[in-house]
């Protein structure tokens, strides 16, 4: 692997360069790049169309699985369907992403559908980076989508970043929850120059006692565009908080737009947005401990998106 495709592995995943144990597969302009499974994670290409299947035996602890991709040609617009069987009893990682090196004049795409089917009683962290660099005309664009079932007192927990060079991005998750299971998200992106990015949440809180709590911290900069829209439907006993916080900044654009639909009387849902400029106390306070302006800004954003 280059440079270029082992920087964009650790933008992405936090990996060095190929792993040579544990599992892991490394999806590079189109193909397979490198794979790996463990004892108790598998991982099978699809016969019918691009992608994989990841399958996590039940009662698996403790480990990881890495399903990076990166795309350094320009014109190359890339289609995957991963699809991930997590046992029950498990607490397992699976870091995802994706990044974009573009510096040719024709766009380059990435599109991932993923479907997660959690197993009773499971436990799953889910971190998901997003990355665009290169000078060229072309545009670095992203359309992640996200299936979610989660079987009775299963846990998810969604971590999904986007804080530079990507410049269109429609972001698509969908869940199920049944009784007892819980459901966390926290979005963050940064937006700048002419970027567009779009994210739209929505959850059928079916089961008894089950939650969900989805939380969207994003910065607007320059002409960029976001939209934000989250759908929460409660469907019995159920505990549901959707929670947008913006930042904007310049000549940007940020609409946020909850939905909130009950069925059941014993639901409770809360939606909450918040959308503001910095604010001049700030700015003032840290400038007078020897920061410029741009350097105080920066320190906001980037403490805001921690």
């Amino acid at each position: 692997m280059d440079f270029i495709g082992k920087n964009l592995l650790n933008k992405v995943s936090g990996l060095l360069d190929i792993p040579t144990s544990g599992a892991f597969n490394i999806r590079a302009n189109g193909e397979s790049a490198a794979r790996s499974t463990s004892e108790n994670i598998d991982i099978v290409s699809k016969t019918d169309k691009p992608g994989i299947n990841i399958i996590i035996k039940p009662g698996t602890k403790g480990e990881s699985v890495h399903i990076p991709v990166i795309v350094s040609e320009s014109g190359l617009k890339d289609t995957v369907y991963n699809d991930f069987y997590i046992g029950e009893n498990c607490d397992v990682t699976i870091v995802a992403g994706c990044g974009i090196h573009n510096c040719g004049s024709e766009d380059s795409a990435h599109d991932g559908v993923h479907r997660f089917f959690v197993g009773k009683h499971a436990k799953v962290r889910y971190i998901e980076k997003h990355y665009g660099e290169g000078e060229g005309r072309g545009k670095r664009l992203m359309n992640p989508e996200s299936e979610v079932t989660l079987d009775e007192g299963a846990e998810m927990d969604m971590e999904t970043t986007q804080i530079s060079g990507i410049d269109d991005t429609y972001r698509k998750t969908t869940a199920k929850l049944a009784a007892h299971a819980v459901l966390t998200i926290h979005e963050k992106v940064m937006t700048t120059g002419e970027q567009h990015a779009d994210a739209y949440f929505s959850a059928d809180l079916n089961g008894e006692d089950c939650r969900c709590n989805i939380v969207s911290r994003t910065v607007a900069k320059d002409n960029s565009v976001q939209n934000f829209t989250s759908v929460l439907n409660g469907n019995a006993a159920c505990t549901g908080h959707t929670e947008c916080d913006s930042i904007i900044m310049d000549h940007a654009r940020v609409l946020a737009s909850p939905q909130l639909c009950a069925t059941c009387i014993d639901a409770s849902l809360i939606h909450e947005a918040a959308i503001g400029k910095i604010a001049g106390e700030q700015l003032i306070k840290l400038m007078t401990l020897g920061l410029t302006e741009k350097e105080a800004e920066e320190q906001i954003v980037n403490g805001f998106l921690k």
